[in-house]
Parts: C-alpha cells; structure tokens; sequence
C-alpha cells in the first residue's frame, strides 16, 4: 500500500477502504506521509467528497490514534454535548448543570476559543481557583460527587485529529462537512461516553451558513455515532445573532449564573433548557415534554446552581465568586446608535471578531486572553432604537483596543424602518431515536 496510490484513488472520485485510511492516518502519526501528501489528499477529498462508510472509518482511525476514555467506573448513562461553535455561546454552563442536577452523568471534556467563536475552557478559567487540567483520578471523582466535571481535552485525545487539522487549517479545506464531521466525532468518540447532544449553529456567525448546510453536517454525525453504537440527537440552532447579551469570558460566566439562578437571557435559557433535555433523554428515555419538564424543575428549584457550585469546588474554583459580579476589564466604551430604526441584521461573526480585538479571543492558539475583556449587547436584532441610545458596553484592558473594536461592531450592523421577520432560535431537532 502507497499514500500516492490513496491520493490518486480519492483524486479520481474513489472509495477509500477502512485499511486505506488507517493506513493513511497511522502515516500522518509516524511521519512517513508528508504534509505535502496528506494535503494533497485533504484538498481531494474537499473536491471528491466521502461517503458515509469513508468519514465513519476516518472517525474509528482518529479515535483510535491515542488515549480513549474508560468510564465504566461510573455507573450509569455518560452524556456528552457539544456546540459547532459560536459567539456568546456559554450554554455548556448553563445545560450541563441542568442535566446532571436531573441524574444525568456529565463528563465533559471542553476546549479553547479560536478566532470569532469562544471557548468553555477558556470562560472557566475566569472563576477563581478553577483548574480545568485535572487527572484522570480528579476527573472522574468529580462527576461521581457532582455529576459532572468540566475539564480541558488531554493531549493525548485523537492526536491525529490534531495534526490533520493543522493541515486543514493552512490548506483552505476546514470547511469539508466529512472532515468537520470525523473531526468532532473522533473526539466524541474517544471521550467515552455513551451519547452526545449536538448543538449544530448555522448563520453569520457559525462555520454553517445555511441550514442545509447544517442538517447534512448534524446527520452526518448522527450517523457516525449510530455506526459506533452511540446515542447522538442534534439541535441545528440560529446564529444569526449572538447567544445572550454578553460576548467574552467572564462577562459570559456571570450571564450564565444569573441564568442557572433563574434569571439570564430568554434565549439562553430557551436553548440550554432545551439541550439539556436532549442529554436527559438520550440518558433515561422518556418524551421530549417529559424531559423538558424535567430540566426546567432542576432549574426552578435551584438544583442546576447547586450542582455546579459543587463542581466548582470540587475542581479548586471560589464558589462565592458564582454570587457576585465578576470583575471586567477598566477601560470602557459606550457605543451608541447612528440613528433610529429597527436593528434588522448583526453579523454575528464580525461581532465575535471584535470581542477578539479587545482581547476576549484568539487568533493564534497561542494567543494571551484576558479573561475581563468583553462586550455587554444592549440591542438585538429586531429592537427598536432610538438614535443616541447605547447599543452595546465594551471593557478591555488597554484605551487604544476600544474604538477599533467598536467600530468594527457597528459595521456589523444594519438598521432599517421596517422590523425584521422572527426567526426562531431552535431550527430543527434530529436523531436520538
């Protein structure tokens, strides 16, 4: 076997055999594929495609490339959930406490922000004394306390997953739905739980920019975990707009206590409510009424908070700093509105674009965040506003970064005389039977 003859078989519109493929990956992890081969196979695939018996073995041979959870110490259904990547997405703080306040087990392996969208792991960061790199002995004894722990993807995680995208990333082939699908899955995969709820985001500021796009993406990897004997439903959920009113780190984390208190955004509880309902279901059965019912009881009553509170302790963090406002950054800027009208559209990904120039994000993944840096949305798309009125607060930690982040905010806006048509927040619900 030769990775030439594999290129020129995906080149020329072939289907690559499972032994074909692992042989390709175990290539890419010793060496003996250079970059230049695996990228020439990467930029055939982004043309030719992969069927689904393709992209299920690129998962299984990712997965399999390095450490994979065992979890069998923990009793019960293990539920994951994950979210394609937005901007002011904070509701892994918000429905995985849910969930697990309704006996569901949450070991959640959670990642860093890059470019416009944020990360879990870097929003954790800003309560005090939380560690997100736990050993696996922590990890596990958290979840058994609480029910869940969040913690940062080991390094030893589908290594090959890594290294592939590194090569996707500089090839302009980030963008293949089977090389996004295997890409999530192989991770899903290895962490070893026994489902996962999926939070496709489709609009201006996902990946996916239509919702064709976006179901074919969420199929895709429904049917992945089903070949693997998981349990994987799906949300495709609106990103047309920010999450919530908040877009940072710890502005974000204050946002999602005041919501797992009862209070928050309507959207950011309509959507955490309904994922965490998704893990609920996928863990014990049972209908969707039945299980959402069930999360909003375990929000109502206080129980989410009290989850994670534990948590929080149980993983080094103040619990006390859950019950008060989380310091920003001091330098501040008030935008306001050029003029009166309804708010028609927010390019959403130019907004997380600008929450990065202040600081809250990353271009490079080496890139310093600071944690208090951030943006509190005043408006939303379809409010009236009047001119002059404050649109949007941003912090940051230097003068000099607030103007150009402000300016390139209000370019991402368009206002209009007439109000925009509704769009509802939760697209369509697939998977999981």
């Amino acid at each position: 076997m030769r990775i030439t003859d594999i290129i020129l078989k995906k080149r020329n519109g072939g289907e690559l055999s499972a032994a074909e493929i692992r042989f390709l990956i175990s290539g890419l992890l010793s060496g003996e594929a250079a970059d230049y081969q695996v990228s020439a196979w990467l930029m055939a695939v982004w043309f030719r495609g992969m069927t689904p018996a393709e992209t299920a073995a690129l998962t299984m041979a990712m997965a399999d490339s390095g450490q994979k959870n065992d979890l069998s110490a923990l009793p019960g259904h293990k539920i994951d959930k994950h979210s394609t990547g937005g901007v002011g997405d904070k509701t892994t703080l918000v429905a995985v406490p849910i969930a697990a306040a309704c006996g569901v087990l949450c070991p959640k392996m959670s990642g860093r922000g890059l470019g416009h969208t944020g990360g879990t792991a870097d929003k954790l960061e800003a309560i005090p004394g939380f560690r997100t790199s736990l050993t696996e002995a922590e990890f596990l004894n958290t979840v058994r306390k609480t029910g869940m722990s969040l913690m940062t993807q080991t390094g030893d995680i589908a290594p090959a997953d890594k290294k592939l995208y590194a090569l996707r990333d500089v090839t302009a082939t980030v963008d293949s739905l089977p090389l996004i699908a295997s890409s999530v899955m192989s991770k899903k995969l290895a962490s070893g739980c026994d489902g996962v709820v999926l939070d496709v985001k489709v609009g201006s500021g996902a990946f996916m920019k239509t919702a064709e796009e976006a179901e074919a993406l969420a199929r895709q990897m429904i049917d992945i975990g089903r070949q693997a004997g998981k349990r994987v439903s799906a949300l495709v959920t609106d990103m047309d707009r920010p999450l919530g009113s908040t877009v940072g780190n710890a502005i974000e984390v204050e946002e999602a206590m005041d919501a797992l208190r009862g209070g928050g955004p309507a959207d950011l509880r309509e959507l955490s409510l309904a994922l965490a309902a998704e893990m609920v279901r996928l863990a014990d059965g049972g209908t969707a009424e039945e299980c959402l019912d069930r999360a909003k009881r375990a929000l109502g009553s206080g129980a989410a908070f009290e989850t994670f509170g534990r948590m929080v302790e149980c993983q080094g963090g103040d619990r006390r700093a859950l019950e008060r406002p989380f310091p920003l950054s001091p330098c501040r800027l008030e935008l306001r509105a050029p003029r009166e009208g309804y708010l028609t559209r927010m390019e959403t990904g130019e907004i997380g674009t600008a929450a990065v120039m202040l600081g809250a994000g990353r271009s490079r993944k080496d890139d310093p965040i600071d944690l208090g840096a951030g943006i509190r949305l005043l408006a939303k798309t379809g409010d009236f506003v009047e001119k002059g009125q404050p649109l949007a607060v941003f912090s940051a930690a230097r003068e000099d970064l607030l103007k150009p982040a402000a300016e390139r905010y209000l370019a991402a806006l368009s206002f209009g005389e007439d109000a925009p048509k509704p769009q509802p927040l939760i697209l369509e619900r697939l998977g999981g039977d």
